[in-house]
């Protein structure tokens, strides 16, 4: 998506990278290093379908650990 417009606001999107939070209620999953396409204006982030599935795989492994909170790098988890 480099170099698309921003839906939201017209400004320029560039590859990046964000922090991805989930909070259920009973725990905190935090992953950072997520790859994301970012609006460099207003900081709209969009996540792609791929990545989406690779955060649900993340989240769903931390619920299984039943930890109040998860702190863990996206790009370390994908190369596992």
């Amino acid at each position: 998506m480099i170099g698309n417009e921003c839906p939201v606001c017209g400004g320029e999107m560039v590859e990046g990278k964000v922090t991805f939070t989930v909070d259920d209620g009973k725990s905190l999953v935090v992953i950072r290093q997520t790859p994301a396409t970012v609006c460099f204006q207003c900081g709209e982030e969009w996540i792609s379908d791929e990545v989406a599935e690779g955060l649900e795989a993340i989240v769903d492994e931390a619920r299984e650990k039943h930890r109040m909170i998860e702190v863990v790098a996206y790009e370390i988890e994908e190369a596992a």
